[in-house]
């Protein structure tokens, strides 16, 4: 076993600043990707995540801080990094001009560890027509084809930026259920980037969220889940301000019915309301964009955060 093999951690951010003339893109970032799990990294755009994601790839070198992938510098040992990563960006970076089967033969030759029977077997199971040129594959075609020359030396590490950006429902399935989740079961790592949070819920063991370059949290999903609530409430008044609770981080609503957002054990917050003289009408677990939204990003509409 190797002394990265042996390693908890696959990745290692601490402290991390990045600023771009005047614009601070990263403000002292701290997150650890523990191995065999599926990292979400969520953020609105603008937030840091791509800059993040290319100090870990190592096209960026840290101004200040420390990046640390598979315990090595990804600026200073490039290739040993590398070797072992396996990447699908946002714009796929795939030649217009080659064909499917030349793109994987292409690929083929950087890594010797290349799965063949692997590699056919994703291509069927996309539907990938090894004649067909790139240029004219549609964007979801596209996104299989780039996520195949990924998985196919099966990387111990997978890094997918919006993988699965304007892509249509039955291609977001197959990229992040059927393949995200396999590859995770398996025993390696995916660090993903997305606004799509529905789709982060439905994937993510550990969310880190990322607001003006600052990491607001970085968690398991369950526990992320466990500490907030959502109440649905009624008051007597008609008019006034948004009732108060302990832990409140957003309210919306208007005259004698409110929604709150609180961070907090959800009987407890229960418990406080009726103390108050608010009826609780309901009481449930908000999702992950309920909670994005409620920290940072308020009055924005559902759906994404971009």
């Amino acid at each position: 076993m190797t002394e990265a093999a042996g390693l908890e951690s696959v990745i290692e951010v601490r402290d991390l600043v990045r600023k771009f003339r005047r614009k601070q893109a990263l403000a002292g970032v701290d997150i650890t990707v523990p191995r065999g799990v599926v990292y979400g990294l969520v953020g609105e755009n603008g937030a840091g995540k791509t800059t993040l994601l290319k100090h870990i790839l190592g096209s960026l070198r840290a101004q200040s801080g420390s990046v640390r992938v598979f315990g090595m510098d990804p600026v200073k040992e490039p290739v040993a990094v590398l070797s072992q990563l396996g990447y699908l960006s946002e714009d796929r970076d795939i030649p217009g001009w080659m064909r499917v089967g030349e793109a994987i033969g292409y690929t083929q030759a950087f890594y010797p560890g290349w799965d063949e029977a692997y590699a056919e077997s994703l291509r069927e199971r996309f539907e990938l027509d090894e004649r067909a040129k790139i240029k004219t594959l549609s964007r979801g075609e596209k996104a299989k084809c780039g996520l195949l020359l990924a998985l196919a030396y099966r990387p111990p590490l997978l890094v997918l930026d919006e993988p699965s950006s304007g892509l249509d429902p039955s291609a977001r399935h197959d990229i992040l259920e059927a393949i995200v989740r396999t590859v995770a079961d398996e025993g390696r790592t995916v660090l993903f980037s997305s606004h799509l949070l529905d789709e982060v819920e439905r994937v993510a063991d550990v969310v880190a969220m990322i607001h003006r370059g600052k990491v607001v949290f970085e968690e398991s999903l369950d526990s992320i889940k466990a500490r907030h609530g959502r109440l649905l409430v009624s008051r007597e008044e008609e008019d006034g301000p948004a009732p108060e609770l302990p832990g409140l981080l957003h309210a919306s609503g208007g005259g004698r019915e409110w929604t709150l957002v609180c961070e907090g054990e959800l009987d407890a917050l229960r418990t406080e309301a009726t103390a108050r003289g608010l009826l609780v009408l309901e009481a449930d677990t908000p999702s992950l964009e309920d909670v994005f939204l409620a920290r940072v990003a308020p009055g924005k509409r559902k759906g994404t955060v971009s």
